[in-house]
C-alpha cells in the first residue's frame, strides 16, 4: 500500500497513509489462547490469525489505539463510548465463532456494557 485513508472506528480518527494504521486482532492472540486456542491445532491457530470469513476478527485501526488496546478484553479496556455496542458485538461474535470461553471478569464487563445495546441482533457463521 502506497497512499490511502482509513477510518479507525476505536477512536473516530481519520488515518492517512498505511504507516499510521494496524490491521488489529479484535480478539487478541494471547486471549484466544487464554480463551481455549491452546488445544487448536497448528493449523486452526493459522486459521483465526488470518481469518478472512468475518468482518469483526480483523479490524483496520490506528495504531495508537491499537497499541492501548494490547492484549487486554473488555474487563479492562474498551474504545470510545460511542462505538460500545459495536465493539461488543464483535468481540461476542468472536467468541461464538470461535467456540472460545469467557473469564468471570469478562463476562462481568460484558453484561454491564451490553445493558446499553438493547436492540442489537448478532448473528455469525461458526468457523471452519
Amino acid at each position: 500500500m502506497t497512499g490511502g485513508v482509513w477510518h479507525s472506528y476505536y477512536d473516530d480518527v481519520l488515518v492517512y497513509g498505511p504507516s499510521g494504521v494496524d490491521i488489529d486482532h479484535m480478539m487478541p492472540l494471547t486471549e484466544v489462547h487464554d480463551s481455549g486456542s491452546y488445544g487448536w491445532s497448528t493449523e486452526r491457530r493459522r486459521r483465526y490469525a488470518n481469518d478472512l470469513g468475518s468482518e469483526v476478527t480483523l479490524v483496520g485501526v490506528s495504531a495508537r489505539s491499537n497499541r492501548q488496546k494490547a492484549d487486554q478484553d473488555p474487563a479492562t479496556c474498551m474504545p470510545m463510548e460511542a462505538v460500545h455496542c459495536r465493539y461488543l458485538g464483535g468481540w461476542v461474535v468472536t467468541k461464538k465463532r470461535w467456540g472460545l470461553s469467557v473469564d468471570e471478569a469478562e463476562r462481568a464487563a460484558l453484561f454491564r456494557y451490553a445493558a446499553d445495546c438493547p436492540d442489537v441482533t448478532l448473528s455469525y457463521e461458526p468457523a471452519a
